[in-house]
């Protein structure tokens, strides 16, 4: 390891790889870029092209890949992520360091590009990412992606007794799935201020088990668009402050409840929200796993509440 250190290599990468990652979280920080392919495909490209060219390599890539990690670590500490998309962003970034070293090395096998451990000519291909990224952020219109995830469940009561169960809740405490074992918010009680069209409900959240103390709490506030008991209960998300989730917005929540058969029902709970993080195909199936795993725990409370009340 002291070798290591002791690498010219190595430090000077360091060095390229916290100005590189810097500027995309510091672009981030002030707005000037979004959760895009610009931070998480452009940024990391331009990085390992820069790495590649330098003149002197043994541990530089090493060096780019672990002050990366570390820097995408150290967001964890103000908040501004959790450690799920912190893993998530590590696995998607890493790739593409590497892919663009991969590109560099092989121009340079055929004599396209020189050597260099010059820092002006090191830091040129950041450039792209400073010209793309805030003309991205502000010539797109469309910066968000509206998405429903949808959970049933068969519960052996009437449609009545798990409406009026699922309506407010006192307090959620369940059996936890695996995401809200680690840092997604998880629910600790709704409260419908009435029972009617045009009412108020609050869901509280407390962070998971590895947030820090204020990270991933907060609260849902909810209106009433759709009352009929028994059948269908319907809210407008109208206002949220889940902490540290500026990329995940809430549009909508519905139950609705259909019998199957004597004295039981099948709930079906939709969630609609939206997303800014691209590429798509990467974060969604995540995206929809946590709100899943959040119904689920949702789900596993009511089943108890029930049991409960009625057995």
């Amino acid at each position: 390891m002291k070798k290591i250190l002791q690498d010219k290599s190595f430090r000077l990468s360091i060095l390229i790889t916290t100005l590189f990652i810097g500027t995309g979280i510091l672009f981030l920080f002030l707005g000037l870029t979004d959760y895009s392919w610009t931070l998480f495909v452009l940024l990391p490209v331009v990085l390992g092209i820069a790495v590649g060219t330098m003149k002197v390599r043994k541990y530089a890539l090493h060096g780019a890949i672990l002050t990366t990690v570390l820097l995408l670590i150290a967001i964890y500490i103000p908040g501004m992520s959790g450690v799920i998309c912190i893993v998530m962003a590590i696995v998607l970034v890493i790739p593409f360091i590497f892919l663009g070293y991969v590109v560099v090395r092989l121009a340079k096998r055929y004599r396209k590009i020189n050597d260099t451990n010059k820092l002006s000519i090191l830091t040129l291909p950041l450039l792209p990412f400073l010209i793309v990224a805030p003309s991205e952020h502000y010539l797109k219109k469309e910066k968000e992606e509206i998405i429903s995830v949808s959970t049933e469940k068969i519960f052996d009561y009437s449609p009545e007794q798990v409406f009026d169960a699922i309506k407010s809740v006192d307090t959620l405490d369940a059996e936890k799935p695996l995401l809200l074992q680690f840092d997604l918010p998880i629910p600790v009680k709704c409260v419908l201020e009435k029972e009617e069209v045009g009412a108020k409900r609050i869901c509280y959240f407390k962070g998971g088990r590895m947030s820090n103390a204020d990270f991933g709490g907060g609260t849902i506030t909810e209106i009433v668009t759709e009352y009929e008991r028994g059948k269908v209960l319907k809210m407008d998300v109208v206002d949220y402050t889940l902490v540290g989730r500026n990329w995940l917005g809430f549009k909508e929540a519905i139950y609705y409840f259909e019998p199957i058969e004597e004295g039981k029902c099948k709930m079906t709970r939709i969630t609609t929200y939206t997303s800014v993080l691209t590429p798509r195909f990467y974060w969604e199936p995540m995206e929809k796993l946590g709100i899943q795993q959040e119904h689920e725990y949702v789900f596993n409370n009511l089943e108890k509440d029930l049991k409960n009340q009625f057995d």
